[in-house]
């Protein structure tokens, strides 16, 4: 089942889900991120229709999210890997990794992050760019950006009555 596009949406969320919000893409992308690269290990580790998985790995090529690089010409095969603009997406995919870990993973997680540089289990916390100090939801406010256009949802202002 299609759904609808959000291609006319003016917001970085929607136009975000436009390249990644369908069922399979962010695990394709997951394991793109842990090194797999050929067409029937996704296969394998997902248990997806080849048509499907050929649809949506299409469709990563064609966003620029993934490169299909040749390695094998008779019959020509392909090892599918991350562009710079698929390999950021790491956070998206490590944001939900660690909510899964916090609330859909009641005997813990099933993979934990280690820092290689020292070695040791940890997670991403998200921090300003200014001042280095980890943002929390309560301090944070949208306000409008360069690219806002007049489609553009403003948010809703709090006030103290809220």
């Amino acid at each position: 089942m299609r759904r609808s596009s959000f291609e006319s949406m003016s917001c970085s969320v929607a136009q975000t889900l436009e390249v990644v919000g369908d069922w399979w893409t962010p695990l394709l992308i997951r394991d793109l991120l842990m090194g797999v690269t050929r067409f029937e290990v996704f296969q394998e580790r997902l248990g997806i229709s080849r048509n499907i998985l050929t649809e949506r790995l299409n469709r990563l090529v064609e966003t620029g999210v993934v490169e299909r690089v040749p390695y094998q010409q008779h019959p020509e095969r392909f090892d599918y890997r991350l562009t710079d603009k698929g390999a950021e997406l790491w956070r998206v995919i490590d944001a939900l990794r660690a909510w899964g870990d916090r609330w859909a993973a009641p005997d813990g997680a099933p993979l934990e992050l280690v820092h290689t540089t020292c070695g040791h289990a940890t997670e991403s916390v998200p921090t300003c760019r200014e001042c280095g100090e980890p943002l929390r939801r309560g301090e944070m406010k949208m306000v409008p950006g360069p690219g806002r256009t007049p489609a553009t949802p403003l948010p809703r202002t709090a006030t103290p009555a809220d």
